[in-house]
């Protein structure tokens, strides 16, 4: 496990190679936020974007998602993964906003988890980008790049992740360091071919001195 000190090194160099690291799933208000980070289970950023283009130009309030059919709303985000399930999710969340949020989306993590699609990973999500409060939203990229580095235990859950990067990482810099993890895990670390030759962590990361290893002996043979 790494210590403090070198957490420190590794968050310093993240955010050399990310400076700008922000959520990418594009959004003009927190509603919006929450209905792209809903489609976004199990799909790319990338995907999700071309879905909403034309889907916020169709829809701009919970009303508007109310006031189509089950299956047209389907067939309006076909293209994404468990499309059938997300549009179901979406309509009950929207009537959620009307009966207790006056259509307005809550601010607060406790409130974002009762809607229904929002887990705690949306939650926190939602609860950063679109409300400032500082928060470390848990996904694939988090998770990866946090037991990799050894900052967290390969057989910690996500809940155990989130708490220990809440306790080794200073409040004030969960919510840069969430978009520094996502952006690094993204495009350096990924999960197949990770860029373990070019990476300034690698003498802090056991995964991928093990990955070295593992190719210079292949080499040998």
């Amino acid at each position: 496990m790494l210590n403090k000190k070198e957490i420190r090194f590794c968050l310093d160099e993240m955010k050399k190679m990310f400076p700008e690291a922000e959520c990418e799933l594009i959004h003009d208000n927190p509603f919006e936020l929450v209905i792209a980070v809903l489609l976004s289970a199990q799909c790319t950023d990338v995907l999700v974007n071309k879905v909403t283009k034309d889907l916020f130009k169709k829809y701009k309030t919970p009303e508007d998602y109310l006031a189509v059919s089950l299956i047209e709303l389907q067939n309006d985000i076909r293209s994404i993964g468990l499309y059938r399930n997300k549009a179901k999710n979406i309509q009950i969340l929207c009537q959620q906003l009307l009966d207790d949020y006056n259509g307005e989306v809550p601010s607060s993590k406790e409130e974002l988890v009762q809607l229904a699609g929002v887990g705690r990973k949306t939650a926190n999500v939602v609860a950063s980008v679109a409300f400032g409060e500082p928060a470390i939203a848990v996904d694939t990229h988090v998770e990866r790049v946090s037991k990799r580095l050894g900052i967290c235990r390969w057989k910690d859950s996500v809940l155990e992740v989130e708490k220990t990067l809440m306790k080794k990482i200073p409040k004030d810099e969960w919510s840069e360091t969430h978009h520094r993890l996502i952006f690094f895990g993204r495009y350096h670390c990924k999960a197949r071919n990770p860029n373990c030759p070019a990476c300034p962590l690698l003498p802090l990361c056991r995964e991928g001195k093990k990955r070295m290893k593992k190719e210079l002996a292949n080499e040998a043979n």
